[in-house]
């Protein structure tokens, strides 16, 4: 059974370039991003969530048009004429205004991503200066657009109440868009605390979130 190539694919052209060989290894990262606030008289400081990152995937690609020469006589090609179909993989579209969007597949692997850095390291060359072997490493990150995020993260009917420590520099709008995705939303947080100007929030303040649908129990308006 023939081992199976990775693939990037373009996705708005339906382009497909197969590496030239398989990666030995790569690497998925993620992280996410945390504010700390110290509030007097608590014995460490509050932790909120403010955003994730990106995935990103790394990997090493390797090139060689030294060796498979098979017309007798022929001379090796330029390794360029390779690795330059991944580094066009960066440049703008003119269809999109912006670097194509790609999935990399291989086996179980598929990253829906844009290609956000090479790095070329040329290893071997001809006597006329021209390389033969190269190695690129690559950073591809993860593309989610908005609308796939409000699928995969209903945030809009979240079934919870939570506590919010306001930390310097947030307002009503940034907090409703952290927890229901849509800044819009921050009235259901004014009316829940009892806020007299909602454009001043002390700094420290432990706000209550509530939960989606949020029904004002003065006017019994109801925000989904």
């Amino acid at each position: 059974m023939a081992l199976a190539k990775a693939q990037i694919t373009v996705e708005h052209t339906g382009e497909r370039l197969q590496v030239m060989f398989n990666p030995e290894e790569y690497t998925l990262n993620k992280d996410n991003n945390f504010a700390s606030q110290s509030i007097p008289g608590l014995s460490s400081p509050l932790l909120q969530f403010v955003n994730g990152n990106l995935r990103t995937l790394e990997m090493e690609l390797f090139f060689d048009t030294y060796l498979p020469i098979t017309t007798q006589g022929s001379s090796p090609r330029d390794v360029r004429d390779e690795t330059e179909k991944i580094i066009k993989l960066m440049k703008i579209d003119s269809e999109l205004h912006a670097p194509p969007i790609l999935r990399f597949t291989w086996a179980s692997l598929e990253f829906r991503c844009v290609l956000a850095r090479v790095s070329q390291k040329f290893q071997m060359f001809l006597d006329d200066g021209r390389p033969v072997r190269a190695k690129l490493t690559c950073t591809f990150n993860e593309f989610i657009d908005e609308e796939r995020e409000a699928k995969e993260v209903n945030r809009q009917t979240a079934d919870f109440s939570k506590a919010h420590a306001v930390i310097e520099g947030e307002t009503l709008a940034n907090i409703a868009f952290a927890f229901y995705g849509n800044p819009e939303l921050w009235r259901p947080i004014a009316i829940a605390n009892k806020l007299i100007d909602p454009r001043s929030i002390d700094v420290g303040r432990l706000l209550v979130i509530p939960s989606l649908p949020f029904t004002d129990p003065e006017t019994e308006e109801v925000t989904v």
